[in-house]
């Protein structure tokens, strides 16, 4: 049966979709013409800067107020820099270093690369307070775990970014900090008394309300006080009555991608679970990465089924519709600042942030041993380590489940060793190998991911970096004596 055309477009007007590759494919520019609200970048869209210009002008054509969104948070979630790591911390180092003006200058400094090539929103920052230092999707994309420093900095990110006329997203709502899931996987539960919620996760969203931000992003993770069984993402309770009731947020509420099983699993399917993130409140629906044509008519047809058999009201939808359309039209304004950034910003930050227990010089040719470490999707396959930031010393790449301390030492002969890890206390073997390491030869450590309290017997320093970006290799390098 044909679909009502006028529910169609209205339905399209609250989807945010994705296409493959660096140029929009015929189909993604006619969704733009009939109205759909924008879409997302990632890594497989982009080559170099021309080429996203071109890309959004593309778009842009096709439908002038057209949002492009990307997830740039700096740090180990670059989709710009996807290819070489990015040249800024993260949120983590920049809390680690504490300077709330820094942060706004590298958030600025994002927005400016980020208009330059016509994307308008970008899905950051992320704020939620990492308080499970196993957390296996936020970690490092936090500002910290103490609710006042991640406030803090949460309003510098959102200001900064927005001087640039790019909106911010302050995500992931109601907060994704205490979960030990990913809910890419699965749907995450963080089973404590609201009061504690109050308390420890929702004064950065306050924050982030209080700076401007123009959206934020609903988390699939279920907090059984507030949401019930259902995720937060589809819930009205977290969503209309808390959001924005109480916290008080009149901008436009995007959900994270509906693909995720933290949502699709629990609607029956990604597009099933559009009119359910519309009637709990959503306004702008990123429906995910792997999006083609059928994919999002299909979604948009859910939504005026649901409309005609009475499950979501028309209103609702049109509320949506405009939100989305607000925040378009102030992306479209002039920028208020336009300042020039110093290419050493995220670099000197990087290095500021790093923090060292012992003594870190390693001589002229140390053996560097990067140890194995899977990415998450939301970091996707990026560079990360000391790559190229170290000269005069060998780099190798072993898998600490399968490699032996005997095998290390002998590769070392004689010369002293740094091992680079992300969340080295959770990779196999990997705090076994460290120490069998430093029984026997000078070691140091470099933990790039999220810091825990597992420290080795016996090594000669721990560095902590807070992070894997480029920059923060760079830093790591400088303190190590190898740059």
């Amino acid at each position: 049966m044909a679909i009502d055309p006028a529910l169609r477009r209205l339905a399209l007007r609250t989807l945010l979709a994705a296409f493959p590759g660096p140029t929009p494919p015929p189909w993604a520019l006619d969704l733009a013409a009939d109205g759909l609200a924008g879409y997302t970048l990632f890594g497989f869209n982009i080559v170099d800067r021309d080429q996203v210009a071109a890309c959004t002008a593309a778009l842009r054509a096709a439908n002038p107020s057209v949002i492009v969104a990307i997830d740039e948070e700096g740090g180990d979630v670059t989709r710009l820099a996807h290819r070489t790591g990015s040249p800024y911390p993260g949120n983590a180092a920049l809390g680690a270093l504490d300077d709330v003006e820094v942060t706004r200058a590298v958030y600025r400094a994002i927005g400016a690369e980020l208009a330059a090539v016509g994307v308008t929103v970008d899905l950051a920052p992320t704020v939620d307070v990492n308080t499970a230092d196993d957390n296996p999707i936020i970690g490092t994309r936090s500002f910290g775990a103490d609710t006042a420093l991640v406030a803090a900095h949460t309003a510098a990110a959102v200001e900064g970014l927005q001087e640039t006329r790019v909106a911010a997203c302050a995500k992931h709502f109601p907060g994704h900090g205490a979960t030990v899931a990913d809910s890419h996987l699965e749907l995450p539960t963080v089973d404590v008394p609201l009061a504690v919620f109050r308390e420890r996760d929702l004064p950065p969203f306050a924050a982030a309300v209080a700076a401007g931000t123009r959206s934020v992003m609903t988390a699939h993770i279920r907090v059984p006080e507030l949401t019930g069984d259902a995720p937060a993402t589809f819930s009205r309770a977290a969503l209309h009555d808390l959001l924005r009731g109480e916290l008080g947020f009149t901008g436009a509420l995007i959900t994270d991608a509906l693909e995720m099983k933290g949502a699709a699993v629990v609607a029956g399917g990604t597009a099933q679970a559009a009119p359910l993130a519309l009637a709990a409140g959503a306004d702008l629906l990123c429906i995910g990465a792997d999006i083609d044509a059928p994919l999002v008519e299909e979604t948009a047809a859910e939504i005026v089924a649901a409309i005609q058999d009475g499950r979501l009201a028309a209103a609702r939808v049109e509320e949506a519709a405009e939100r989305t359309a607000d925040l378009a039209a102030w992306t479209d304004q002039a920028a208020t600042t336009r300042t020039e950034t110093p290419e050493s910003l995220g670099y000197d930050a990087a290095r500021r942030a790093v923090r060292v227990e012992g003594d870190p010089l390693v001589g002229s040719e140390p053996l560097v041993i990067e140890l194995a470490a899977t990415s998450t999707i939301a970091e996707g396959r990026v560079p990360w380590g000391l790559g190229g930031h170290v000269d005069g010393a060998e780099q190798i790449r072993a898998v600490a489940a399968t490699t032996g301390a005997d095998e290390l030492l002998a590769r070392a002969a004689g010369r002293p060793i740094v091992v680079v890890a992300r969340h080295a206390h959770r990779l196999a073997n990997a705090t076994e190998l460290i120490e069998a390491l430093a029984a026997r030869h000078p070691v140091t450590v470099v933990e790039m991911g999220w810091p825990s309290s597992w420290r080795p017997a016996g090594v000669r320093a721990f560095v902590t970096t807070f992070g894997a970006s480029h920059a923060n290799g760079r830093a790591a390098a400088a303190v190590l004596g190898l740059r």
